[in-house]
């Protein structure tokens, strides 16, 4: 019977414990070999296991071993051990009948598990020892990051460029995890982390969902949304339905929120005319906010159509430049 040799791979994000019954059995039942003592080394030799660190090469160990037991499990490393698998294989296809490599997942990365890369990154180089730029920085030093890489993934979405996005997304990630970073230096009593960001999230999506999560039975758009501003009504307990949206947005998309939200509350609040304002700068912000609502009564973005002609208007700018010569 050939031998066979079982590279096991494990999630280093998930506990040690945490292996498949398939991989309990293998490392019960047969001697193990790893490259270092570690955390799993420890669970597999309480949990029965017999571990061997060798002090020479690995492969040779590890041929001997399956030559005398006719099986031997190698506990690999975070990354998988790939230098010693193609040397492995390199060697066992030179003498087929040597020993079987087999390749056995003990654990799997669950979705999500690289975010646990970015927290364990981010500590780092939040904490002493690690990046001076990000120790020194506040909430309200990084608030313009924040709308500037936000403004980023806008535009990648509008260049349909998904690619950039992925990458644009990470960098409000970044935002994110920095300012979680930073909120657990706050003083005893203010201090939250991550964790307490992201439990916030689920609560509020369970909450929010209950067509999904409980027994609700709305199944239309209409039916959801409806539900949705009825629970964050009762959540957030507001005077006024204007309450919550944010005054820093950009002038148009904050006339087409005010608007937008007088409608679905039913208000018909007669608009200001333009030519009653004796101050021009009045007279002029009447007119752009009939503008908007011209736009919303047309089904169209005036934010967007807004950037897109401010943007054409730019690339003509840029070719006048350079049919005169213009730096």
């Amino acid at each position: 019977m050939t031998a066979r040799i079982v590279l096991l791979v494990t999630s280093p994000r998930l506990p040690v414990g945490l292996l498949t019954a398939a991989a309990w059995d293998v490392v019960r039942g047969n001697p193990v070999l790893a490259g270092a003592e570690s955390e799993l080394t420890a669970a597999v030799r309480v949990a029965g296991g017999e571990v061997i660190v060798p002090d020479g090469p690995a492969t040779p160990a590890l041929l001997d071993a399956a030559a005398a037991h006719g099986a031997v499990v190698w506990l690999a490393g975070p990354v998988g051990d790939e230098a010693l698998a193609r040397e492995l294989g390199l060697r066992l296809a030179r003498e087929p009948g040597l020993a079987e490599l087999e390749l056995m997942y003990g654990s799997w990365d669950p979705p999500g598990a690289r975010l646990l890369d970015a927290v364990e990154v981010m500590d780092r180089l939040a904490s002493p020892g690690g990046d001076p730029w990000k120790r020194a920085q506040t909430h309200r030093s990084l608030a313009n990051f924040l709308i500037e890489e936000c403004y980023e993934a806008y535009d990648a979405i509008g260049d349909d460029d998904t690619d950039a996005l992925r990458e644009e997304l990470g960098d409000v990630l970044l935002q994110v995890l920095l300012h979680a970073r930073l909120a657990e230096e706050l003083p005893e009593g203010e201090r939250w982390n991550v964790d307490d960001v992201a439990g916030g999230l689920v609560d509020k999506m369970v909450r929010r969902n209950p067509h999904v999560f409980a027994d609700d039975r709305a199944t239309t758009l209409d039916e959801i949304t409806a539900n949705w501003e009825r629970i964050k009504r009762a959540e957030k307990a507001r005077d006024s339905v204007l309450d919550g949206i944010a005054p820093s947005l950009p002038a148009l998309a904050l006339a087409g929120k005010i608007l937008e939200r007088a409608a679905r509350a039913g208000l018909a609040v007669p608009l200001p005319p333009a030519d009653s304002q004796a101050d021009p700068e009045a007279r002029l912000g009447a007119s752009l906010l009939a503008a908007v609502v011209a736009a919303r009564e047309a089904g169209l973005d005036p934010e967007a159509a807004l950037r897109r002609a401010a943007l054409a208007y730019a690339d003509a700018v840029r070719a006048a430049e350079r049919a005169t010569g213009t730096d």
